[in-house]
């Protein structure tokens, strides 16, 4: 009877996971973050200790949001009507999450730092010896391309809507052209920091979908890295 009781406590624990993810916009973002930064840990080679580290960061941020989402939910069962003491209770447990989201920043920031900072991929070396004139033409190719694929879905324009995000794939190219002619990680990740608050920004304007604006993104890496390589080539 007891360890049916456990399995049962297991299972209710792993429905609120499961129900937060499908019903918070944040804990999917934490969930891709997560997922992000345990990629990138396993390409950096990083210590056990390092890896730990990021584990524990990472739960700890998941937990506070949905510790969030909880007081959220019984907020608005016990006073369906707005009160101020609610609206600052909403607050402060938003504000607790923060911490923790910046406190994670912070910890990821530190171990990947000297990992950023020596670019010591060849292939980052050869591509930020390229000329500031490629970063236009990734630019342009980008414009090109997401107009074109925005002309298939039949959704949106190129400033507004429709799959993928332009703004997106236009802030992380510019990340990326940045990233490879810099050779500083400081000046990355400010970069990096610009280009997010520009696909926040969409996001939070109801502009775009969370997919609309990853695919943005990743596309415009992409191409900015294989336009970059290409000229190396020729070069």
């Amino acid at each position: 009877m007891k360890s049916r009781n456990i399995i049962e406590s297991f299972n209710n624990a792993i429905k609120g996971i499961v129900h937060g993810f499908r019903t918070e916009r944040n804990i999917k973002i934490h969930f891709i973050i997560a997922l992000l930064v345990l990629i990138a840990a396993i390409l950096a080679n990083l210590s056990k200790i390092e890896v730990m580290l990021l584990f524990i960061v990472i739960a700890v941020v998941i937990a506070a949001e949905l510790f969030n989402t909880a007081l959220e939910r019984i907020i608005d069962m016990i006073h369906p009507d707005y009160h101020p003491l609610a609206e600052a209770a909403k607050n402060m447990a938003a504000g607790a999450v923060l911490v923790t989201a910046v406190g994670s920043l912070m910890v990821g920031y530190i171990i990947f730092y000297n990992r950023l900072n020596s670019f010591s991929l060849a292939l980052v070396r050869r591509l930020r010896n390229a000329p500031i004139h490629v970063t236009v033409i990734s630019l342009a190719i980008i414009v090109i391309i997401v107009i074109m694929l925005k002309s298939f879905n039949f959704k949106g324009n190129f400033l507004r809507g429709g799959m993928p995000s332009g703004h997106s794939a236009l802030a992380f190219s510019l990340f990326t052209s940045i990233a490879l002619l810099s050779k500083n990680a400081l000046v990355a990740t400010l970069a990096m920091f610009m280009a997010l608050m520009v696909i926040h920004s969409r996001y939070e304007a109801g502009i775009h979908t969370l997919a609309e604006i990853i695919i943005g993104a990743f596309l415009g890496m992409l191409l900015t890295v294989i336009v970059f390589e290409l000229f190396h080539i020729v070069a």
